[in-house]
């Protein structure tokens, strides 16, 4: 109770944003009891708002004083009855959606995967939990309950030696129908794909038609840029997500839901899915955009009026628009349940299998698009950190730094050998120069366009090409012009790095053409101008990425009071290798001259 009523006392115009995650989406069907105003093409109809709830502030301050707030699924009716069910002495599990990294001892921590016993789920936001011999307090939006909370007996028979089946299961509780314990909980999971795929459809109907539909209207109040960055490409996700929930209910079973083969479906639209690569990327630029128009209260009055019109549950736009990221993060977890529970005499089994697998292809995908796409912004402020800088941005041909470090170099015979660093990107090497007394400043001096050369290993002993003695040697032989470069390591080992590090680079840039990966010609431009900002500022940039800042703080003496501390983005996933791009430029030149 100390807990609700702090929750409730907390100023809402001090955070526009309202913080919940519309992760429960069976509260789509609540509607609030206001009359139905209507927006017209020119402005808001503020007559029909007074009518009944009076002016834009009214409405908002309606929106303010109601105690309907749904937020993750532990909101509502829902919450009561994990509560109940944890009262009752049931053990009751989530599974993470999302990486929770924490250094405070109160709260728990865990990887995207981690199975969590929920212990206490009394407030919204933050609950209780243990995983083995730990527990704390975790975000309630990071995880999604499980569909089955008890765990079933092995109901499918094994086969035994000479191919006939061991009947020890013979005993094994059953359902009507002949149902088996496994089968009902297969058919528990079928139907919440089914469920959520249908609540899903009609929440990104309600953001298109709710909010899309009547922002266009207002061109006084948003720019066509402005709205592609808000939504993205939520309608064409839309538009996909309706075809295959089309899909979906083809192949269901209504009579005998657990005998539905729905596997066919995500693989049918594997390929399809990963539109929401792009939508998932700029989803941390919607916020910031969100974040800069709702310190404006006509933009806050406004969408509380959007979303009153639509007759969609109490959260405010940001909440409603990471849904998709969570979509996308749910449907490996959602297949996994559903495989552990499918016989696999079961026709649908192979292509739940098979489901699985692509579903954490394209999750790997977009977690990976989105890595390199934060990568741009480090190039570029690298970039600018450089001396002299001559031609054009790397960021024009590249977006991945594979490999640096310091080696010597000869470009041709008779010339003096040259110790330089060299920073290898995607699709060219660059080259650069300590300057002698401050050795953290480095001067831009030559590229090497990687796509024309090949690499040559060089024995140890004279070599022919430039009648020298060279150790722990490589080249890079231009296929066009003949040009050749003669590089040296210091030790063997750094010799064999960067020989892997040179196919690492081909494999790279065959990768991006086969996925498509590509750099739009803004996000290269806004990269760089954020790059320039920091340089004639002097001052190391903040790079502030609201993009899990959907926790309420509340004044509760044992509740967390900050957000989590780091939060990476991870797509149903295990926590992949850090990469070391950061860490290779910062050891060689800081962001500062």
């Amino acid at each position: 109770i100390a807990s609700a009523v702090a929750f409730d006392i907390l100023p809402l115009k001090l955070h526009p944003f309202s913080q919940s995650t519309p992760t429960g989406l069976d509260c789509v069907g609540w509607k609030r009891r206001i009359s139905s105003p209507v927006i017209t093409d020119g402005a808001l109809d503020k007559t029909a708002l007074t009518d009944d709830v009076g002016s834009e502030e009214d409405l908002y301050e309606d929106f303010r004083s109601s105690n309907h707030r749904y937020g993750h699924p532990g909101g509502g009716g829902e919450q009561l009855a994990i509560n109940e069910l944890i009262s009752d002495g049931s053990v009751v599990y989530a599974e993470a959606l999302w990486d929770h990294v924490t250094m405070d001892d109160q709260e728990l921590g865990f990887k995207a995967g981690d199975v969590i016993e929920v212990m206490d789920a009394t407030n919204k936001e933050w609950w209780w939990g243990r995983i083995l011999d730990s527990e704390g307090w975790f975000p309630a939006s990071f995880v999604r309950l499980r569909v089955n909370q008890d765990e079933p007996m092995e109901d499918y028979p094994l086969k035994v030696e000479g191919g006939k089946e061991d009947d020890s299961s013979s005993g094994t509780r059953r359902f009507g129908m002949g149902q088996t314990t496994k089968d009902q909980m297969r058919t528990n999971v079928i139907n919440e794909i089914i469920s959520t795929e249908r609540d899903y459809i009609k929440h990104l109907k309600d953001i298109c038609e709710g909010y899309i539909k009547q922002c266009r209207k207002r061109a006084d109040m948003f720019t066509e840029e402005q709205l592609k960055t808000i939504f993205g490409n939520i309608e064409d996700i839309y538009r996909c997500q309706k075809k295959f929930v089309k899909a979906l209910e083809k192949k269901f079973n209504k009579d005998h839901p657990h005998l539905s083969e729905v596997g066919s479906c995500f693989l049918e639209y594997q390929t399809e899915f990963q539109i929401y690569s792009e939508y998932c990327n700029n989803h941390p630029n919607a916020c910031m955009e969100l974040s800069r128009l709702t310190k404006v209260n006509k933009y806050v009055y406004f969408f509380e009026a959007c979303r009153l019109l639509q007759k969609m549950i109490d959260i405010s736009l940001d909440g409603f628009l990471l849904t998709p990221v969570q979509k996308i993060c749910k449907y490996p977890l959602q297949l996994a349940e559903l495989l552990k529970y499918t016989n696999p005499q079961h026709r649908d089994f192979k292509d739940v299998e098979a489901a699985l697998n692509a579903m954490k292809n394209v999750a790997r995908l977009i977690n990976e698009r989105k890595r390199r796409l934060e990568n741009i912004d480090k190039i570029a402020q690298w970039q600018s950190s450089i001396e002299d800088w001559e031609g054009e941005d790397v960021l024009v041909r590249s977006s991945e730094l594979i490999y640096s470090g310091e080696l010597a170099k000869i470009s041709h015979p008779q010339a003096k050998s040259q110790q330089r660093m060299f920073f290898l990107f995607d699709h060219q090497l660059i080259c650069c120069k300590k300057d002698l007394l401050r050795r953290d400043i480095l001067y831009y001096k030559s590229r090497i366009n990687m796509d024309d050369m090949e690499i040559l290993d060089v024995e140890d002993g004279k070599d022919k090409d430039f009648n020298i003695s060279v150790k722990n040697a490589f080249k890079l032989h231009c296929r066009d012009t003949e040009e050749v470069h003669l590089f040296c390591a210091k030790k063997p080992e750094q010799k064999q790095r960067w020989l892997k590090a040179f196919e690492n680079e081909r494999r790279q840039v065959q990768l991006d053409q086969e996925t498509g990966f590509s750099i739009t010609e803004v996000q290269k431009k806004q990269a760089m101008l954020n790059a320039s900002k920091q340089h004639h500022t002097g001052k190391p940039k903040a790079v502030t990425r609201p993009y899990y800042d959907f926790l309420m703080r509340q004044k509760h003496p044992t509740l967390p009071t900050t957000l989590p501390q780091q939060q990476v983005f991870m797509l149903a996933e295990p926590k992949r290798k850090p990469s070391n791009f950061w860490q290779n430029i910062s050891r060689l030149t800081p962001f500062r001259k």
